[in-house]
């Protein structure tokens, strides 16, 4: 199966060039399935203080005009977005395919510092770390920060899942993003499949750090996306999966595991 990683501006508006070139490149090559970046639609809103109700309702609707965009084509996509919670929004990752979208996985790890005070803006409702199925694939989802914690790599593995997508708003400490991903292939035997927010062309600020990626089972990095090249596709070999969790260190056991 062939999967698409990306990398699209801050700002997206799904009339504008970025958004069209993207849709343009994947109607020539036909992906499975496309992995977009964490919650792609629109300005950024955790770099403000607070839950502000209207902003939070604004940029909820602008992600169910790109559910009925997407809904458009042949391919299956995987990403998140925001949706009304208890007092806050939740960020749902969902897959999207044949027609019918799948809630996979509500974000549970949320930054709060300056340009990601997500937990002023999100909170969970559904718990858990699940996967969803789509043809051969079996994909769990750590979105953004939750990259950064192995145990739920580890987890998805032994739900069966072949497939650890990671929808992206991050900054620029690629070398560190970078090492998550690589972790999180290790641990799991997964492909480590993740696109990222990157830089407003017309009001640049530093803050976001593109950069999509793709790392094999072993860990090995597969695919990059850049500026000049913001989409990359890659064919998964689930042989490939498969030989590496049942290899080091996949099948090592958690200490609790061994004791009576």
């Amino acid at each position: 199966m062939k999967i698409a990683v990306c990398e699209l501006p801050d700002g997206l508006d799904l009339s504008g060039a970025p958004w069209l070139q993207l849709i343009e490149n994947l109607q020539d090559e036909k992906p499975d399935l496309l992995i977009l970046n964490e919650m792609p639609v629109g300005d950024w809103i955790a770099v403000k203080r607070g839950f502000d109700r209207g902003t939070a309702l604004r940029f909820a609707a602008s992600h169910d005009a790109l559910l009925s965009e997407l809904a458009r084509f042949s391919w299956g996509t995987f990403g998140s977005r925001p949706v009304a919670g208890s007092g806050r929004l939740a960020n749902e990752a969902f897959l999207l395919a044949n027609g019918s979208y799948h809630p996979a996985h509500h974000k549970h790890y949320f930054p709060q510092e300056e340009g990601w005070y997500e937990r002023d803006w999100f909170a969970p409702v559904r718990p858990g770390f699940e996967v969803v199925d789509h043809g051969e694939l079996r994909i769990g989802a750590l979105l953004c920060t939750e990259l950064f914690f192995n145990e739920w790599a580890r987890h998805y593995r032994r739900l069966g899942a072949n497939i650890i997508a990671a929808p992206r708003a991050a900054g620029g400490l690629n070398t560190r993003w970078s090492t998550a991903g690589a972790m999180a292939a290790i641990v799991s035997g997964c492909y480590v499949v993740s696109s990222n927010r990157s830089e407003h062309a017309q009001r640049p600020q530093g803050l976001f750090g593109g950069e999509g990626f793709v790392y094999d089972p072993n860990g090995e990095l597969v695919a990059k996306t850049s500026a000049s090249s913001p989409i990359a596709l890659v064919d998964i070999d689930l042989g490939m999966v498969k030989t590496a969790q049942q290899g080091y260190p996949c099948y090592v056991s958690e200490l609790q595991d061994n004791v009576d």
